[in-house]
């Protein structure tokens, strides 16, 4: 499996790059990683304003900008002669990063299924915890490296703050868990017959192991990467990735919404509205989904300008991007006022999970800059 996680160090024609190599700035890296995050932690935001709309027909709209479209455009503009560097490129890692894309799609469904069983709160803390930690560490693991990243300066400020990390990830869970008991207790109206423990956190198992696979997919196109980077692709490179990485995800969305929209006879809502109390515009359907893939595809545009700007320990770039969605996500919430009406516990719970999260994420990154001086 070695030769899928190749290392940038052993890619053949680096030499040969029109570009200087990027400076680590690992402070700087992980300032983009926070922007990446604000994308990613408020994407889903318009999700709440769809009308009429199946989840399917959402879903699928939002999937052609954000794995389709935006990835073959970002790729245009930032791959100088992408052509050649198709040409050029391995076929091996372009089609395992494909591959894994597919699986990745499945990871998808699964986390919206795990909503519904366990709430916001326990999925996104099981399944970005676990994404988190596997795709943190077996990439470096399957090139052979880790032990060698382990033996540098900073390891040690980078180790417990990824241990830290998903600490403060299953903090915010808790207390997200105990915003949700708060606020059943009160709604009369409130639904809890969907909620599913075994269920849920089983299917969160599976969507954060999947979406682990993402951000691994990432790094076995590196090989891929490394010829964008010899035609003058320079901190872009990686937006390269997405053309097999995403359209896997796509591949994999299309087929399972088209049988969910078989399923529920719901195809005619791309043309056409059902009936409804409220006066709604097809339009505006379309322009939400086009707002929550245009944002789901920014998160990952500027992810290679920020990892590769994290130094020795680029490997951490996965880690620190997801912890900052979930620590961003969490404060818009308190911001929108979601976490209104909660006991004092629950309070109690939410600022020792942001004091565990942010310190993380300053040993995370302190580590990188002990390991690049």
């Amino acid at each position: 499996m070695n030769d899928l996680f190749v290392s940038s160090s052993h890619q053949s024609g680096i030499e040969e790059m029109a570009a200087p190599p990027i400076a680590p700035q690992p402070v700087l890296g992980a300032g983009i990683h926070t922007l990446n995050a604000l994308f990613g932690a408020t994407c889903y935001a318009p999700q709440k304003y769809i009308r009429r709309w199946s989840w399917e027909t959402y879903w699928l709209t939002q999937g052609i900008w954000c794995w389709l479209i935006w990835p073959i455009v970002g790729a245009a503009f930032t791959i100088p002669q992408l052509g050649a560097v198709l040409a050029e490129a391995p076929k091996t890692p372009m089609l395992i990063a494909f591959l894994m894309g597919m699986v990745y799609g499945f990871g998808a469904a699964a986390f919206g299924i795990a909503i519904r069983s366990i709430g916001y709160a326990l999925t996104y803390a099981i399944a970005i915890g676990l994404s988190s930690v596997f795709a943190t560490i077996v990439p470096p693991l399957c090139r052979g490296e880790l032990a060698d990243f382990l033996s540098k300066p900073g390891a040690g400020w980078v180790l417990t703050g990824i241990v830290a990390s998903v600490a403060g990830i299953a903090l915010f869970g808790a207390a997200g868990r105990l915003k949700e008991i708060d606020l059943q207790t009160k709604s009369e109206n409130h639904k809890t017959e969907e909620f599913s423990l075994l269920k849920g956190v089983l299917l969160s198992i599976v969507a954060g192991i999947l979406a682990g696979v993402y951000g691994c997919a990432l790094d076995v196109v590196q090989p891929v990467k490394a010829v964008a980077e010899k035609f003058g692709a320079g901190q872009w490179q990686g937006n390269v990735a997405y053309l097999f990485v995403n359209t896997g995800a796509f591949v994999t969305t299309f087929f399972y919404c088209l049988w969910l929209a078989k399923k529920n006879r719901s195809l005619g809502e791309l043309t056409r509205l059902k009936a409804g109390p409220e006066r709604w515009g097809l339009w505006a359907n379309y322009l939400l989904a086009f707002v929550t893939g245009t944002l789901w595809y920014a998160q990952f545009f500027f992810y290679s300008p920020a990892n590769l700007r994290m130094g020795k320990y680029a490997f951490t770039s996965w880690g620190i991007q997801m912890s900052l969605v979930v620590l961003l996500s969490n404060l818009l919430g308190v911001f929108l006022g979601e976490w209104k009406g909660c006991r004092s516990r629950t309070w109690y719970m939410l600022v020792v999970a942001l004091v565990v999260l942010i310190s993380s994420l300053v040993m995370i990154t302190y580590g990188n800059s002990l390991g690049s001086m």
